[in-house]
């Protein structure tokens, strides 16, 4: 059974939505963090460097694969080389089936915050209503307790949403939501960085924030943070990007959307930290401690640090409602593309209804993601996203470098980006693809394997690591696998890209 293939409606539809997928929760509270423990305004240096030299190169090898072979992660990669479908698989299957199931559960914890704004419900101590009030933590990740209702019932909310978006097809569903969500998250952003800038105290913020300490950027932990934060917020190794490029017209200006959606995604980062590091600054000075004293990162910054600010501002309720709302909005914008990237890929390689899979992929996910809305949560949520970004995103990023760059034509992909852009790509982007990006990418993974070797991650056992990290991602390799070895019930496998059907 042959399947029509969706197309967006404009170049602009597909940009939205590439940016929709970068731009992630990462983007709002681990960005800004990263840059102020890194050097602050010197971090930028490292930043800009790995988004030239790895960033923009591999998210431009991953919308020229899809764009060219006219697929999904699995079905681009048999078309290039048919043992390596597996990769694809692994890709999807790993981000579906596990970045997306606590994702949408970190989303259901911002809209539950977004609406204990309004009364400020976390009171004073913000710590102890998070951790112990809303999560009901329990003792370790051993101890999984009983499922958190109020958390549950937003998460279905958020599956709902989910399905509902990717269920009404490319133009009208996932490229409608973005042209809504992104014009939106960019308005609320900006009124939460021009309030912040007005509050006493956001000056030390932004100086804490960007000053410059050049001696920090000598230190080799700060590039690698630099490569990595790249890495995990352009959404590379996700097949994401893929699957959204196969969706482009014939004629499409790649390089372009490229160069737009990496500068887009990079430039809110560093404007987002802009309203984070003012508020941070806002209550230092409430509070007459130091920056030191109050920022903390990732979660701890969002659900504590932001909330105890919330309650010492005038106005506070409303503030936070706008904040959370922005993590909503970041977080489906997100959650909408890992799940068309599976979507995508099952409809290729099996040719079933569309809509029967999304139905079937968003209940089986919603499912999947009960676990970490226990008691126990949390300290899963940890583990697993651990072990699938600091392995499983790296491995895939330097399998298709691998892939494309020595066991394909990469020439003949870079001729089809510059017969269609207006920005043309010259030799080093070979260089970057073959050699350059898998060096700086074996450098990470094995530094991380060395400082896991050295002792368990945060603490948690060996038996916690193995059965709950470990565990995970090696029963998505072998789902992976699995699925590849199936016949493909499509004639796609066949086609061949764009250029081959040129002859």
């Amino acid at each position: 059974m042959e399947h029509k293939r969706g197309q967006w409606s404009s170049e602009l539809g597909f940009l939205l939505a590439a940016v929709g997928s970068a731009i992630g929760l990462g983007n709002i509270w681990r960005f800004s963090y990263m840059a102020y423990e890194n050097g602050g305004g010197a971090f930028l240096v490292p930043y800009l460097v790995a988004l030239l030299t790895a960033g923009i190169p591999l998210l431009l090898l991953e919308f020229a694969v899809g764009h060219e072979r006219i697929g999904s992660a699995p079905l681009a990669y048999a078309k290039i080389k048919k043992n390596w479908e597996w990769l694809g698989w692994w890709a999807v299957t790993f981000v579906m089936f596990g970045i997306e199931l606590y994702y949408t559960v970190v989303i259901a914890w911002c809209f539950k915050f977004f609406l204990f704004s309004f009364d400020l419900s976390w009171g004073a101590d913000p710590n102890n209503f998070f951790f112990k009030e809303f999560l009901i933590l329990s003792d370790g990740p051993s101890t999984i307790g009983s499922i958190r209702i109020p958390i549950f019932s937003a998460l279905a909310l958020i599956w709902a949403v989910n399905w509902f978006i990717v269920y009404r097809g490319i133009d009208k569903g996932i490229e409608l939501a973005n042209k809504i969500f992104m014009p939106l998250l960019l308005i609320l952003t900006a009124v939460l960085v021009f309030w912040a800038l007005s509050l006493d105290g956001a000056m030390a913020g932004l100086r804490a924030y960007l000053t410059p300490d050049f001696s920090k950027i000598a230190k080799p932990k700060v590039w690698i943070d630099a490569y990595s934060q790249i890495f995990f917020t352009l959404s590379l190794g996700f097949g994401i990007m893929i699957a959204y490029a196969s969706y482009l017209p014939e004629k499409s200006n790649i390089s372009k959307s490229t160069f737009l959606t990496a500068l887009i995604n990079s430039g809110y980062s560093i404007f987002a930290g802009f309203a984070t590091f003012s508020i941070l600054g806002y209550m230092a000075k409430s509070q007459g401690v130091e920056i030191s004293e109050v920022v903390s990162q990732s979660i701890g910054l969002a659900f504590v640090a932001y909330p105890k600010a919330l309650t010492l501002l005038p106005g506070g309720n409303i503030f936070g409602a706008i904040f959370f709302l922005c993590l909503v909005v970041a977080g489906l914008s997100s959650s909408i593309s890992i799940i068309e990237a599976f979507v995508s890929a099952i409809v290729d390689k099996f040719g079933f209804s569309r809509k029967k899979v999304i139905t079937i992929v968003s209940l089986l996910g919603f499912l999947g993601s009960i676990i970490f809305t226990s008691q126990g949560g949390l300290f899963w949520l940890d583990i697993v996203d651990h072990f699938l970004t600091h392995y499983g995103l790296v491995v895939v990023g330097i399998a298709e470098c691998i892939l494309v760059g020595w066991f394909f034509d990469l020439e003949m992909i870079r001729e089809h980006i510059n017969k269609i852009s207006s920005i043309k790509i010259g030799s080093w982007w070979g260089f970057l693809i073959r050699i350059f990006i898998p060096v700086v990418l074996l450098i990470i993974l094995a530094g991380d394997l060395y400082t896991e070797l050295r002792k368990p991650y945060e603490g948690y056992s060996w038996s916690s690591i193995i059965f709950i990290g470990v565990d995970w991602v090696l029963a998505t390799l072998i789902a992976a696998f699995l699925i590849a070895s199936r016949p493909w019930n499509t004639a796609r496998r066949h086609e061949g890209g764009r250029a081959d059907n040129k002859g």
